[in-house]
């Protein structure tokens, strides 16, 4: 619709412009979409065939949506997304607090302004960009907050008593009518608070200090929730509960290549970082694997989640070690090392949380377990299984690497400083890795081959095929049984 020159009530009439509630824009877009073959849900990816039809189902319905799920799995962005389904003008009365429609006012200011003005009343027209509005529940929120109270000053200047309802000052919801409002968190909004609620949902009259006006208010009504929170920190009433349409379950991707494509598109890269520093897909696989096994780690407490902003900083922490690692050794270009994987350490121990045996343990050392068993466990996917138990006798394609190391004279290490051209250096001379990449991976590039190459260390070592120390200057490989045979 083209909106230029409609500028009163009288233009909105002869426009032939007809009101519908938001819940109704939201349905009617959404379909349209949808006949359209449109993604509607853009960004978000692993939901396609979980929450977002659940989502659709709950628009199509016109209910006010409850989103739980656990911490980083895009509950907010979901709600936000829903601005995309509105339309993207709506007309409003000028100077009304709470978005009146000129067609069906609802305040007395805006009534009374019809009333006065008429055609002539004054409208302008409010982008859908504009019509979202977002409330964090914390124990400190109260019910002037969010629905309203008596302004006492308001009252003074207008020379009105109290018992005149021109004298309330509106909440964030009444301002936020004809748009969707959103309480992230509601079990943390207190119970009272919640009961507060019960009308605006229901019955569409807010209540404040003994008045009861009738304000048919038209919302759509998101609230997030963590399950975490109802045993931990607080419930959501079950008259709330009941007066919420569409309880909808979000979830952790499924599978590491979706993680993978998470990670990418949120992941804060700076341009000179995307330029010189080449990422091999093994360690994005690895990165991925990581968040996986802290999600299954028996040191992090399974209830209070594993965020999907861990491998976005950790892959952010990743790229920077590596940076600067090049900066100190004056490298114009360089890749990721497995060893750069030390540095997401900080990433890791900021974002989860321990179970008494963790803390137990130390954060510092259960982040370094979790790299070690991704390690272990993403490596049968490259090359062959290294069985537990296996026959003396038995061949393994292993055993002319940990050959190597046994018949070398010193030992092997890799230094963080080493420029690119060392480190390539130091790991071309284990000729048996070369052979065993060659046999199992032969369609790897040249960069991932190096990447792979001390990945194939990192995984022996936690096979028991080789030991590894790691020291200030960087990190030793060796034969485990090397000393012991040497000191006979």
């Amino acid at each position: 619709m083209d909106i230029s020159g409609i500028n009163t009530l009288g233009d909105l009439k002869k426009s032939g412009y007809e009101s519908k509630s938001i819940k109704d824009e939201l349905r009617e877009n959404l379909i349209s979409k949808m006949m359209n073959k449109e993604t509607v849900f853009k960004g978000v990816h692993g939901y396609e065939n979980t929450v977002i039809p659940e989502l659709e189902r709950a628009i199509l319905s016109k209910h006010n949506i409850n989103l739980l799920g656990l911490r980083g799995q895009a509950k907010t962005r979901l709600a936000r997304l829903m601005l995309t389904l509105l339309d993207e003008y709506i007309p409003v009365v000028k100077g009304s607090e709470i978005n009146d429609d000129p067609l069906n006012p609802i305040s007395r200011f805006a009534i009374e302004l019809i009333k006065d003005k008429g055609d002539d009343t004054p409208i302008f027209w409010l982008h859908r960009n504009e019509r979202f509005a977002e409330k964090l529940a914390t124990p400190d929120v109260t019910v002037a907050d969010i629905i309203g109270d008596v302004d006492p000053i308001k009252a003074a200047n207008l020379k009105l008593s109290y018992a005149d309802d021109r004298v309330i000052h509106y909440g964030m919801i009444p301002r936020a009518n004809r748009c969707i409002f959103v309480i992230n968190e509601l079990p943390d909004l207190q119970a009272r608070i919640q009961v507060a609620l019960f009308n605006i949902l229901q019955e569409g009259d807010i209540q404040i200090r003994g008045f009861k006006l009738r304000l048919p208010l038209d919302m759509q009504f998101v609230f997030t929730a963590n399950p975490e929170d109802y045993t931990n920190r607080g419930s959501i009433v079950t008259p709330l509960k009941d007066r919420i349409g569409s309880q909808i379950l979000t979830h952790y991707p499924a599978d590491i290549e979706i993680a993978k494509i998470i990670t990418a598109q949120e992941a804060n890269k700076v341009a000179s970082q995307k330029e010189f520093i080449e990422v091999p897909e093994l360690a994005k696989d690895l990165l991925e694997q990581i968040v996986f096994e802290a999600r299954d780690s028996e040191y992090i407490d399974a209830k209070s989640g594993v965020s999907a902003r861990l491998s976005i900083s950790a892959f952010e922490n990743l790229l920077s070690t590596a940076e600067r690692r090049a900066i100190i050794s004056g490298d114009s270009k360089t890749m990721i090392r497995l060893s750069d994987f030390d540095g997401i350490i900080p990433a890791i121990t900021g974002k989860v949380e321990l179970v008494y045996e963790g803390e137990q343990e130390g954060a510092h050392v259960v982040a370094e377990k979790l790299i070690k068993t991704a390690i272990k466990n993403l490596f049968p996917d490259y090359f062959p299984e290294i069985k537990k138990l296996e026959k003396q006798e038995e061949e393994s394609p292993y055993d002319t690497i940990v050959s190597w190391f046994f018949n070398v004279d010193t030992d092997f290490e890799l230094l963080d400083d080493y420029t690119d051209k060392q480190y390539k250096k130091e790991l071309d001379k284990i000729e048996p890795l070369q052979k065993l990449i060659t046999k199992y991976q032969p369609n790897i590039n040249e960069t991932d081959t190096y990447f792979m190459k001390e990945f194939v260390l990192w995984a022996l070592v936690e096979y028991n095929k080789l030991s590894k120390h790691r020291f200030t200057e960087g990190t030793q490989f060796k034969d485990p049984y090397g000393n012991f045979i040497s000191g006979l």
